[in-house]
């Protein structure tokens, strides 16, 4: 099964892709759109994408704060998932993203992206990391079922 990560900001949507067997998250592209509320192009390319590479499930990354709690951002989120959701009639999981653009932007560093060309990058990453982690957990679950 397929499933499509997304980092979803003010004016980006940061896009990831799992392998076909669900295993590693890869980065795929950053959908920019003018203002944050202009969101019909930025649905639609992601219902191009998730056709593509044939996606069961999305998986959209939750903003929360460091004490757990869920600001406006969240909700922001909470609302683009459930559009898409209806939209695309695609499974629509949150997730939470704390330190995923942080985790994103230590990589780009890491790997010699210089700073001026990691803002083009660095959601795509970002969504990749929420995927992973999404993945890992649903990995983790399967492995406490079959130990049982």
């Amino acid at each position: 099964m397929r499933i499509m990560g997304l980092d979803f900001g003010a004016k980006t949507v940061g896009v990831a892709v799992s392998d076909p067997l669900g295993i590693t998250a890869q980065p795929l592209e950053v959908v920019w759109r003018k203002s944050e509320s202009k969101l019909r192009q930025t649905y639609a390319r992601i219902e191009e994408l998730a056709t593509e590479y044939k996606v069961e499930r999305f998986v959209v990354g939750l903003p929360k704060h460091m004490n757990d709690e869920e600001g406006d951002r969240a909700a922001l989120s909470r609302e683009f998932a459930q559009n898409l959701e209806r939209r695309s009639g695609i499974e629509t999981v949150m997730w939470d993203e704390r330190l995923s653009t942080v985790a994103a932007g230590r990589v780009l560093t890491e790997t010699g992206v210089r700073k001026e060309k990691q803002k083009e990058h660095i959601d795509a990453v970002a969504a990749s990391f929420i995927l992973q982690s999404y993945m890992d957990y649903l990995k983790n679950q399967a492995e406490e079922v079959w130990k049982r």
